[in-house]
């Protein structure tokens, strides 16, 4: 059996369905915004910095990274002398 709908019924559900896409459109903008993904990405990094293995991780490759550089350093003093 098969409802009849009147033009202006058909109208505002048509209405009702853009409204709705819409708003759908606009969140998952907001969701996939490159900046908002950047700064969240940042939040969460210096938050995990701050934890007992972030400290542990952000330590040894600074010692690392220091090493290297000393290292570095060392052997182009030896090469030029």
């Amino acid at each position: 059996m098969t409802v009849q709908r009147s033009p202006e019924e058909i109208q505002r559900e048509i209405e009702e369905a853009r409204s709705s896409l819409a708003t759908t459109v606009d969140q998952l903008a907001e969701r996939t915004n490159p900046k908002r993904l950047a700064d969240l990405a940042k939040q969460n990094l210096i938050a995990w910095t701050r934890t007992p293995k972030g400290k542990a991780v952000v330590g040894g490759t600074t010692m690392l990274i220091t090493l290297l550089i000393a290292a570095r350093v060392r052997a182009v003093r030896h090469r030029t002398y």
